[in-house]
């Protein structure tokens, strides 16, 4: 089992690390390639390209300006540990067991604005770039189109045949793969909350339960997506009245 998660926004290059176990990133000489365009960005142009405030804008081109290759451990940080939005603390990386770290390398991984596609131990320096963000790169009108066929081929010639394919990323991001050149079965579970006597998916909810499912799966060797109807954590329970075989529902 593969599983694909978002990135987060908010970042933590503060917190001591767990481990020292760290990776190189697929996909460096891409990054490279969009770094060279973000950093002739002004801060005023990435408030205009981002939708973002301008103390943020000044924040990210003075990471531009800095990112620089090569990455370890003084300058970078483990794509895991750095990012710490709602699906990072429901995962929390930090208690991850020493001896469930590499079943963490083997199943996560991440989507990347910025890096395409990162295993959990790869180095990362910090960045803000969206997906969904209509950068224009070389040929590229955005980064759905610079992305789409590198990450799907990456992720094709990670799995093994007959290998699931967890989805619980947002679909900002599960956008950029290429569905009828994935050779992998998808599962994409869904997280429901009830509100006003409604069930409803409720975005903070739910992505910390994407979070707290990737945790589940490492606690328990998950490695059939039947085997994730056993999901409880944070109170949810599958719901076999709403479920199909590729959208699971849990229900809380």
């Amino acid at each position: 089992m593969k599983i694909l998660i978002s990135p987060a926004k908010s970042l933590d290059f503060k917190t001591t690390l767990p481990t020292q176990k760290q990776s190189e990133a697929a996909f460096l000489p891409e990054s490279q390639k969009l770094i060279t365009v973000l950093k002739e960005k002004t801060p005023r142009e990435l408030v205009q390209l981002m939708s973002i405030s301008g103390s943020l804008a000044d924040l990210n081109w003075q990471r531009n300006q800095e990112w620089s290759l090569p990455f370890d451990l003084k300058n970078s940080r483990q794509a895991v540990y750095a990012f710490k939005g709602d699906v990072y603390k429901g995962l929390d990386a930090y208690t991850i067991a020493d001896e469930k770290l590499d079943q963490l390398e083997d199943k996560l991984r991440i989507l990347s604005g910025l890096y395409g596609i990162l295993k959990p131990f790869d180095l990362i320096q910090a960045y803000r770039l969206e997906m969904g963000t209509k950068l224009k790169v070389l040929t590229a009108k955005n980064l759905y189109e610079f992305w789409a066929n590198k990450i799907t081929e990456a992720l094709n010639d990670q799995m093994q045949p007959a290998e699931v394919l967890l989805n619980l990323a947002s679909n900002e991001y599960y956008k950029v793969i290429q569905p009828k050149s994935l050779k992998a079965t998808v599962i994409s579970p869904q997280f429901k909350d009830y509100k006003n006597g409604e069930l409803k998916i409720i975005s903070f909810y739910a992505k910390k339960a994407r979070g707290m499912m990737v945790r589940y799966i490492l606690d328990y060797d998950i490695d059939e997506g039947s085997s994730l109807q056993g999901f409880d954590y944070g109170g949810y329970t599958y719901s076999e009245e709403l479920s199909s075989e590729t959208e699971p529902v849990f229900v809380r």
